[in-house]
């Protein structure tokens, strides 16, 4: 995999990879930027929670669970001086649907977290990461399940 960032102006750039899609990259005015595109690490945080996303909801759909609605929010705190790495990361996955099996969404984040997903498995390795679930039934809106999950 190739990526590269191409200059514009001030603290702007474009982002693309392979793929050829772009992806804006600004900074902060204080630093000099005009907010005009994702920070670096946003789109560390934004990656997470894609990669752990697409593996989930092509497990569940495997499993043929009826998910109506799905969404992955990631928290990153951030350590308060140079460089501001992530120092824990909590995932979170919304489900909305009917009649969610608690044991298929379970089984569906430990596979995407210990297995499939290079994000988690890379950023786990340096970041401590906890996931949390929550199962909506799609017709109520009410929370039915919720939890916790974390390795070992």
């Amino acid at each position: 995999m190739d990526a590269k960032v191409i200059w514009k102006d001030g603290m702007s750039f474009t982002g693309t990879a392979d793929t050829g899609f772009e992806v804006p990259l600004g900074a902060h005015p204080d630093v000099g930027g005009t907010n005009d595109g994702f920070r670096p690490l946003e789109l560390m945080a934004v990656s997470l929670a894609g990669c752990t996303a697409m593996d989930v909801i092509s497990i569940l759909r495997k499993k043929k669970q009826d998910v109506a609605a799905f969404e992955v929010k990631v928290h990153a705190d951030q350590q308060g001086e140079h460089p501001h790495i992530f120092t824990q990361i909590i995932i979170e996955y919304h489900f909305s649907g009917t009649n969610i099996d608690e044991a298929a969404v379970l089984r569906a984040i430990e596979l995407s977290s210990t297995k499939y997903c290079p994000a988690q498995s890379m950023l786990g390795k340096v970041v401590p990461m906890e996931m949390k679930y929550f199962i909506r039934d799609a017709g109520k809106g009410e929370l039915v399940k919720e939890g916790t999950w974390k390795e070992g």
